[in-house]
């Protein structure tokens, strides 16, 4: 079982919350965690630009996950990445495995 946390971010807390709901509800991701305390600061088209949001899912859904999210964002180019889980508690990772379809 491979697990990844999908990084994406998002312009407000509506978008997160919206995005978010819809990878859980679809059973794409076992969970979305929404960090309102955590912020990545960047420049796009001469403005600097804030937000933050992570996703955790199986490997193998990472292109249902960014195809998804893609039409919910409401940015042009969103930021979605994927970062591995090189190791985890047996308990949490066969949870993630359990919530996703």
């Amino acid at each position: 079982m491979s697990v990844i946390f999908i990084y994406v971010t998002v312009p407000s807390d509506s978008e997160a919350e919206k995005i978010a709901s819809a990878v859980v509800k679809e059973r794409l991701a076992a969970c979305a965690s929404i960090q309102l305390g955590v912020r990545s600061l960047y420049h796009w088209q001469g403005k600097i630009e804030q937000r933050a949001e992570v996703l955790k899912t199986r490997e193998e859904l990472f292109p249902a996950v960014e195809a998804r999210v893609k039409t919910l964002h409401s940015d042009e180019t969103p930021c979605i990445v994927a970062l591995p889980v090189t190791a985890g508690s047996a308990d949490f990772m066969q949870w993630i495995t359990a919530e996703t379809t």
